[in-house]
């Protein structure tokens, strides 16, 4: 069991130093426990997480700055600054950056599972091909969906 470690993540800096880049956006983990993990997500215009499902996790999404859009489920929809997106288990989700303006989210989830450990193999990678994210991220219980039509 992991408890989480009492004390204050400063601004612009992750748990321990950790930063990752994962598919062109940056994440710094901010707390890490056996029930909630949290990261800040960095997403630069253009760049996106493909639909997926977290089958035993809920996810959360506060907009600190910018505008996404999402695919929730079956809709799509748009957030900004001081919205709260909440995604329950189960339910596919895609996020997407297509403003001119970098996005900048606080993440969190839970119960925490493997998603840290899946966030350093994603960081680790040499080059993060889609086929390789998704076979790896299956390996997490994270389950990307397959394009439209595909």
């Amino acid at each position: 069991m992991k408890s989480e470690i009492t004390g204050i993540t400063r601004a612009n800096e992750g748990i321990q130093g950790i930063s990752w880049n994962i598919l062109g956006q940056t994440y710094v983990p901010k707390s890490y426990a056996e029930h909630s993990f949290s990261w800040h997500a960095t997403l630069p215009p253009g760049t996106f997480v493909p639909p997926h499902i977290h089958p035993d996790q809920d996810e959360y999404l506060y907009m600190l700055e910018g505008k996404l859009d999402f695919v929730l489920g079956n809709s799509e929809s748009q957030a900004s600054a001081g919205d709260l997106i909440r995604l329950g288990m189960g339910v596919p989700h895609g996020i997407f950056n297509k403003s001119e303006q970098t996005a900048k989210v606080l993440f969190w989830v839970s119960p925490s599972r493997k998603l840290f450990d899946l966030f350093w193999g994603l960081h680790n990678m040499k080059e993060q091909k889609p086929e390789d994210v998704v076979a790896l991220a299956a390996e997490f219980n994270i389950h990307f969906l397959p394009p439209p039509g595909g």
